[in-house]
């Protein structure tokens, strides 16, 4: 009896074992298939500098300088695979370029310039933790400098189109200061003060040969990859239909006021749109309210209906 049972047993363990790694089998050969089906569409690769020349603003990059080559590889991996920045990047710049690009023109500087607010900002109404604020990162003191009006009610680095005219004069003074778009977009993200600084210090005047912080070492080479990425989206593998861009805010009247608003939302009321679109389509009315002085005026975007 001990030794039928004994042998049961065994016969037991026998089976189980058996039907145990044949279901493990079977799911493994499952799970692979499964992994085949869904993997993703995928590859990555490196970016390919070989033969290819770069400029900003119409200024060549030094290529056959290994480490211009890999700074730049550096910020074009970067933006190639940082997929839903650089795709909201596509999307957005049809938005703002049409702005930026013909008073930068009216101003006889170089479209590349344009590149600078998408660095400084993303293209949106950003707020640095330094206090910078807008698409072109003014300080509160540089944007007073520019007569951009700042105050609690009003805050102009907010304005398009007046911060892309300061911008404007910004980068005219100090490229004629430092006669390179280089030194002169290192000089907007550091400041003059501390490009000069840096220039006498290491005694060379070529923005690719001074040792920088971080930020402005990296500065231009973020400029010329974002440049490269969105003058062709395509071929990084970004594609964006003309109908998912997002569209200029160019379908507004301008009403000019002349007397104080208590109430920015009954002013809204008023024309038929909400407070929100009041401040998607003026984003530097900063309150509730807009007191105005006798003999000014402010011009408001209303949104067409």
């Amino acid at each position: 009896m001990k030794t039928f049972s004994a042998y049961t047993f065994i016969l037991g363990l026998f089976f189980t074992y058996a039907l145990f790694t044949s279901g493990t089998e079977k799911s493994n050969e499952s799970t692979t298939t499964t992994l085949e089906e869904h993997r993703l569409p995928q590859e990555i690769r490196a970016v390919s500098l070989s033969n290819r020349s770069f400029d900003f603003a119409g200024e060549a990059l030094p290529m056959e300088n290994f480490d211009v080559r890999e700074r730049l590889e550096r910020e074009l991996l970067r933006n190639s695979y940082y997929h839903s920045n650089t795709l909201l990047l596509v999307k957005r710049m049809k938005r703002f370029f049409p702005v930026i690009e013909p008073m930068l023109a009216e101003a006889g500087l170089p479209d590349d310039l344009k590149y600078l607010a998408v660095i400084e900002s993303d293209l949106t109404n950003a707020r640095s933790p330094a206090g910078a604020k807008g698409i072109w990162q003014f300080m509160k003191g540089t944007g007073q400098d520019y007569k951009l009006e700042i105050n609690r009610e009003v805050d102009e680095r907010y304005h398009l189109e007046k911060a892309t005219k300061a911008a404007c004069k910004y980068l005219k003074r100090y490229h004629t200061k430092f006669g390179s778009w280089a030194l002169t977009a290192a000089a907007y993200n550091m400041g003059p003060t501390g490009i000069q600084r840096e220039i006498n210090s290491q005694g060379f005047h070529s923005y690719y040969d001074l040792n920088l912080n971080q930020e402005t070492g990296r500065y231009v080479f973020r400029i010329v990859a974002i440049k490269e990425i969105l003058r062709d989206p395509a071929a990084y593998g970004f594609h964006v239909e003309a109908d998912e861009a997002y569209h200029p805010l160019d379908d507004y009247n301008v009403v000019t006021v002349t007397k104080s608003i208590p109430k920015l939302g009954e002013f809204a009321k008023k024309y038929g749109i909400t407070y929100r679109m009041l401040k998607v389509y003026n984003p530097w009315l900063v309150s509730g309210s807009l007191t105005i002085s006798p003999g000014n005026s402010y011009e408001i975007k209303v949104p067409k209906q």
